[in-house]
């Protein structure tokens, strides 16, 4: 299968961007689509980490202000898995162990990538790496976040099935957090190794 793009026109360039496609694409049953225009938000790359204290049986999790959720949820402060954007030149492996330390205060010991995907393929080109981490949760910081990024993060160190309530109850709301929990449960309860 094959598509080709005519033209890509930038609408708006800030913190993200919104480009529009004219696009062509070939079809299941032979031929090519009539010419077509999508506006595709560009938001970039990124990768999230779920930080386990297997010993003590804990995650640290992280609880930020996210205006996304305006006018979506009652709360628009999100209780979330650590995540960050890849930079050029920048592995997802390495975004989340850099990003566990600024948004968390946690050195990651270890880490295995669970999957990664296309948010919403439709409408964005945004791809989320996702990952667990060990870690030691004994020191863990009130608060965090890197103030230049004007980051104020409340950080939780909550125990495994109380957190596995909370995706059960639906205080897990977001995509990364509830595939990281659903992965998570689903290898306790068939018992499989987590760190294979």
């Amino acid at each position: 299968m094959d598509y080709k793009i005519s033209s890509k026109e930038n609408l708006y360039k800030g913190f993200f961007q919104l480009n529009r496609y004219t696009i062509t694409n070939e079809l299941f049953g032979g031929g090519y689509s009539k010419p077509y225009t999508r506006e595709i938000f560009e938001r970039g790359n990124a990768a999230a980490i779920l930080l386990l204290d297997e010993q003590r049986d804990k995650l640290v999790l992280v609880e930020q202000f996210r205006p996304g959720a305006i006018g979506t949820e009652l709360n628009p402060w999100l209780m979330e898995t650590v995540a960050g954007i890849v930079e050029p030149n920048e592995s997802p492996e390495e975004v989340v162990v850099r990003e566990a330390y600024e948004e968390s205060g946690t050195e990651v010991m270890r880490v295995r990538k669970i999957c990664d995907y296309l948010v919403s393929p439709g409408g964005t080109t945004e791809r989320i790496w996702l990952f667990i981490g060990e870690i030691d949760s004994q020191n863990v910081p009130k608060f965090a976040g890197l103030e230049e990024e004007n980051e104020d993060i409340k950080v939780h160190c909550v125990a495994v099935d109380e957190a596995l309530n909370w995706l059960d109850s639906g205080k897990i709301n977001n995509a990364m957090s509830i595939i990281a929990f659903q992965w998570l449960k689903l290898m306790r309860l068939t018992k499989a190794p987590l760190w294979s």
